[in-house]
């Protein structure tokens, strides 16, 4: 008999990749391009669970909820190898860094970054444009990490299409070297674009 490795209740709009070993329960919807790595495990028994367009859930990696709300993953986050996401909403173009911890309620802005290792209580809500690191996890400095943050999601998406067609090996060589290259200019217009007023970093 075949191991379950989804729930009834789960919805996948053309993601990029799903490791066979990720586990998905509940309430849960996994839009276009996502990813979910080995090991990951996310699970809505009440309220849901939504990973946004392009999106990566890395190596044992937790989404969780409790009593107090879905968990919310914007568009082009990445969400590192060993993080724990209790209830909490995380806004577009935002990473969170390996081992975090962010508890119910907790909410991040677009565009930021939380370091390993931080860990953020209850109820608390993280600025647009932040850094955060420490325990308890404070904004220790204001900027806007689009160009980073969005740029390691697309990096992500890249290497989940390698996955599922069998290549491992998809961060090296001159293809990637050359595609890197264009990215950047690509991601560059497009913070002018959308932030014209702010100096690109």
């Amino acid at each position: 008999m075949e191991e379950q490795r989804f729930g009834p209740d789960v919805i996948l709009d053309r993601p990029a990749y799903i490791d066979p070993t990720a586990r998905i329960f509940g309430k849960v919807s996994v839009a276009e391009g996502a990813s979910l790595w080995p090991y990951s495990v996310v699970r809505a028994e009440v309220h849901d669970i939504r990973i946004g367009r392009f999106s990566n859930i890395q190596d044992h990696a937790v989404l969780h909820v409790g009593s107090g709300g879905p968990t919310i993953i914007g568009d082009y986050c990445s969400i590192a190898h060993h993080a724990v996401l209790h209830s909490a909403t995380i806004g577009d173009n935002s990473l969170i860094g390996i081992n975090a911890t962010l508890m119910d309620g907790v909410v991040i802005g677009r565009n930021c970054i939380v370091a390993g290792g931080a860990f953020l209580s209850e109820g608390k809500v993280i600025p647009d444009d932040s850094i955060v690191m420490g325990m308890p996890g404070k904004v220790v400095r204001t900027k806007n990490n689009f160009l980073q943050t969005r740029r390691n999601a697309l990096i992500y998406h890249r290497n989940a299409l390698a996955y599922a067609r069998g290549d491992h090996r998809a961060w090296c060589g001159p293809d990637f070297e050359i595609w890197q290259a264009e990215i950047l200019k690509t991601l560059e217009a497009e913070f002018s674009r959308l932030y014209p007023d702010t100096a690109s970093p």
